[in-house]
């Protein structure tokens, strides 16, 4: 079956992160950023939806963000992860932007809605971003504490839980032209 799907944002994202190289691998993996703390951005909804669409959206503490990883340049059906032996993997069963369809899921913290603009800390997208869509963490139906988690598990094992690693070094801004 031939199936093709047009999107279109409901906004864009504004962050500190103007390089891949500057933005963590993970949201809450920040060591080694210029800060070393969860970046702030914005999301600021697109003119063709009407407000009302983020109503009752305030009081939820994370959200996820879908996205499109519009810098991608193409896909590879193995890629190397950053974490763990350098080992090639089926880019599947990763967190790799050079996917099939360059579509990303970020799980981060809803500081504020304010009108059209949510304010967000822990983002690790890079500034204009589109976000396909969002939807709320519900942490009943989100979370899955203690279970299998792959070829991540033997990784942790030999390195620590959640030694997913941030950039090598502080990144500056790229310096204008």
């Amino acid at each position: 079956m031939d199936a093709f799907f047009t999107y279109h944002p409901i906004g864009f994202v504004r962050t500190p992160y103007a390089r891949r190289i500057d933005a963590p691998h993970q949201p809450t993996v920040v060591e080694g950023t210029e800060t070393g703390s969860p970046a702030e951005a914005t999301l600021e909804l697109d003119d063709a939806l009407p407000e009302t669409v983020l109503r009752d959206l305030e009081g939820f503490a994370r959200i996820w963000l879908i996205f499109a990883f519009h810098l991608s340049e193409g896909w590879a059906p193995l890629v190397q992860p950053p974490r763990g032996p350098k080992a090639k993997r089926g880019v599947l069963a990763t967190r790799s932007p050079h996917r099939p369809n360059a579509i990303g899921l970020s799980a981060v913290e809803l500081v504020a809605v304010e009108g059209r603009t949510l304010r967000l800390r822990g983002v690790d997208l890079l500034d204009g971003t589109p976000v396909l869509d969002l939807k709320p963490y519900v942490p009943y139906a989100d979370a899955f504490p203690g279970i299998a988690a792959g070829w991540i598990d033997a990784v942790d094992a030999a390195t620590g839980a959640h030694s997913a690693p941030g950039p090598r070094k502080p990144r500056r801004p790229a310096e204008s032209s």
